[in-house]
């Protein structure tokens, strides 16, 4: 049997996971990156897997959504998950890594892999015939011309949100004698570091981050359907999930110190109490010479970071390796374009993956990029392939974004929520919530095992 190849466009989290997915399976990838031909807004290197926005790919703590997410994933053997295990940082109950060696790692797995051919170039079309696969992972910052073909071959409008990216500060410069280690309620290792507000001192910032100059929007920000449109002065359309802290800020004066300024749990071993408030530190690599402000993305201008970010206790000398930055965000409306397989309804030979078919986060785009490998590369040996059962964490985040409604959807991290529910009787007899979720897992992987068997054994 002459087995089809397979294109995958995109070598940033769910290309390279496709790529060495579908290789593994027997089958002959090409894996095309514009990078460094052409960059894109955000993106700093021309590497494989860059990590843009943080270096957490979530909880590690049993028993959560992520936690299960990454587990069925490790039973699938993913690739990335792999790379991220061997470069981890400490990170508390989180998966952290140090992000250069993070993508030297993937880079290294891609090179062994004598099934995968790797091409510098920007792809600005989309072939759909029967000798081909195509993977379309190109991610939230398609380009415009990958993007309008898009558009022309599905006949569908994009949908556009924008997203931001957290500083980064460099360590030398924090104040240690401010600042203090602590896991959250003690969970975990304490590998996060604290610096914490009195109220005085959260009145005042919040009163310079409310009146900070913002950076207008760019040419860049709009849709890709209409690159020659002038910048629009209304609202940027943000994902509610990942909200600048100046916009958050604006929403109530105690909304910062329930989000990513929250003190709970977090004991000042000098005072023996909670602070105010709290922003905490995150490393980004095992030199720990580098630390991210965890949940500060923004889009303040350069200057107003510098300004603002200085008035948090321990950064009143800080050095910013990075400032936070806002930048477009695009993907598909799923639920109208996709099969539960995420391939195309119109071209079937053609798959989205990764945060352009709509899902939200690192791990969830190695996920996607997981399941669109094997897909591909049933579909390379003429079987449609079975999609993820409904009851585990990777079918049910696919399930969401290929049923949404159709009206109000939005990207999505993998949560519970996406989970069926256990039966009425069930929950009735189960009270407590941690418990139920141990149950959801449960039956998730029991799910995930018994699809990766039959999978394992495909009928033609």
């Amino acid at each position: 049997m002459n087995m089809k190849k397979i294109h995958i466009i995109g070598a940033g989290l769910a290309g390279p996971e496709a790529a060495l997915q579908a290789a593994s399976l027997g089958c002959q990838v090409v894996l095309s990156e514009m990078r460094p031909l052409r960059s894109t807004e955000a993106h700093q290197t021309a590497d494989f897997a860059e990590l843009v926005c943080s270096n957490s790919l979530k909880s590690e703590s049993e028993n959560t959504a992520p936690w299960l997410l990454k587990k069925e994933m490790r039973r699938a053997g993913s690739f990335l998950l792999q790379a991220a295990d061997s470069s981890a940082v400490p990170a508390g109950h989180a998966l952290a890594v140090d992000r250069i060696e993070f993508s030297r790692r993937v880079a290294d797995l891609i090179a062994a892999q004598p099934r995968i051919e790797v091409r510098r170039e920007e792809v600005t079309s989309l072939t759909s015939n029967d000798d081909l696969i195509t993977v379309l992972a190109s991610g939230p910052l398609t380009s415009s011309p990958l993007a309008q073909e898009l558009e022309r071959l599905t006949g569908a409008g994009q949908l556009a949100f924008y997203d931001s990216i957290s500083p980064i500060v460099d360590a030398s410069t924090i104040d240690m004698d401010k600042v203090y280690f602590a896991a959250r309620w003690d969970k975990g290792s304490a590998d996060y570091l604290n610096c914490p507000f009195t109220k005085e001192e959260y009145d005042a910032f919040l009163d310079a981050l409310t009146s900070a100059e913002t950076v207008q929007a760019h040419s860049w920000d709009t849709p890709p359907s209409d690159p020659s449109a002038a910048p629009s002065p209304a609202p940027l359309a943000y994902f509610e999930g990942c909200l600048p802290i100046e916009e958050t800020a604006r929403r109530g004066r105690d909304t910062l110190r329930f989000g990513p300024m929250k003190p709970a749990g977090l004991t000042n071993p000098r005072t023996g109490r909670w602070p105010y408030a709290a922003v905490q530190l995150r490393k980004e690599n095992l030199r720990a010479d580098s630390y991210n402000l965890v949940g500060f993305q923004n889009h303040l201008r350069f200057g107003e970071q510098a300004r603002v970010l200085r008035m948090i206790p321990g950064l009143e000398h800080a050095s910013f390796l990075r400032y936070g930055q806002i930048h477009r965000n695009t993907y598909i409306h799923a639920p109208s374009l996709l099969r539960q397989t995420l391939q195309l309804r119109s071209h079937p030979g053609i798959l989205i993956a990764g945060q352009l078919s709509g899902v939200e986060g690192y791990t969830e785009s190695i996920a996607s990029g997981l399941l669109a490998g094997r897909y591909a590369a049933a579909l390379a040996r003429g079987i449609q392939p079975e999609p993820a059962p409904r009851l585990t964490a990777n079918g049910s985040l696919t399930y969401y974004i290929t049923h949404a409604d159709a009206k109000r959807f939005q990207p999505a991290n993998i949560t519970f929520d996406l989970l069926p529910p256990l039966e009425d009787d069930l929950r009735r007899k189960v009270r407590d919530k941690k418990e139920r979720h141990r149950i959801q897992c449960e039956r998730a992987l029991a799910a995930w095992d018994q699809w990766l068997t039959n999978a394992a054994q495909p009928t033609p």
